[in-house]
């Protein structure tokens, strides 16, 4: 069964990187077998005989498949690791060209009805939230505060940017909602200032029906906001990660936040305000 669910997750995975099905189907088939002829493909990938011809050749255009012009001919898949490394040049050039030729294309200028400071906008998918948070790091000019909520948002690439946030003088505060969290920043930021939320309600709710759960919490120069949060299915996994951000110093999602910060973490709102007096009114 896991044999079978590999393979179809595998012919899958070779369409979204551009194959078409016959022909991710043969390259798997291929794969399987040290070499084989087009009626072996056929009987293994339940493609047509008549057209493993067609998908071989495209393969074998892709740099995925050689051929050994024998009678019959036969046919073998380079390795696993080459073929690989030939999709993912070929993805990362396709990326790399749509993006230059997007960016040739000439922008189109509509008149905006109002002229606002205030954006709020919401995103969806992990991997797009994660690239719009190392975004938002990348514009810090002076404070970047981030709150993290479980340990699969430290990736290397985030670790990566707040430490060239930290090198250009941003001040970097980072938040965990959990103790044991705390140490695995303390160890990947050790200059930066790490503590533990002291706002509860960020990783649980008293709705027992309620399994959202906050994933990160960004606030960049007191002025950029992103939120997301994600729900867990019945085995616990995280999924479907969702978020807000907005902008403009008088937007209200930024201020709503930086005062829950302020309220709950730590005094960021006004560096120059001194720390409360907790003493009792006997002692003055």
């Amino acid at each position: 069964m896991n044999e079978l669910t590999n393979q179809q997750q595998a012919v899958e995975l070779l369409q979204q990187l551009g194959l078409k099905e016959y022909e991710a189907k043969s390259f798997v088939a291929l794969s399987r077998i040290s070499g084989g002829t087009a009626k072996e493909i056929s009987e293994i990938s339940e493609v047509p005989r008549t057209r493993v011809y067609d998908a071989i050749r495209v393969l074998e255009t892709k740099g995925l498949v050689e051929v050994q012009h024998s009678s019959p001919q036969q046919f073998r898949a380079v390795s696993i690791d080459e073929a690989a490394g030939t999709l993912r040049t070929e993805y990362e050039e396709r990326t790399e060209t749509l993006r230059e030729t997007l960016g040739g294309i000439e922008p189109v200028t509509v008149e905006a009805e109002s002229s606002t400071t205030h954006e709020v906008w919401s995103l969806s998918g992990e991997s797009a939230i994660a690239n719009r948070t190392t975004q938002l790091i990348d514009e810090a000019d002076r404070e970047l505060v981030l709150v993290v909520g479980h340990e699969g948002v430290l990736t290397d690439k985030l670790l990566d940017r707040i430490l060239a946030a930290q090198e250009r003088g941003v001040d970097i505060v980072i938040g965990t909602i959990a103790p044991g969290l705390q140490e695995v920043v303390e160890e990947a930021l050790p200059d930066a200032e790490v503590f533990v939320s002291g706002l509860e309600w960020l990783s649980e709710s008293s709705m027992a029906s309620d399994d959202t759960e906050i994933s990160r919490l960004l606030l960049v120069d007191r002025s950029t906001i992103l939120v997301s949060s994600t729900h867990k299915d019945d085995a616990g996994n995280r999924m479907d990660e969702q978020a807000v951000f907005g902008r403009g110093f008088d937007n209200g999602l930024v201020t709503i936040v930086r005062r829950l910060m302020a309220t709950g973490l730590l005094p960021i709102d006004d560096p120059a305000t001194p720390e409360p007096d907790t003493g009792s009114a006997g002692d003055e």
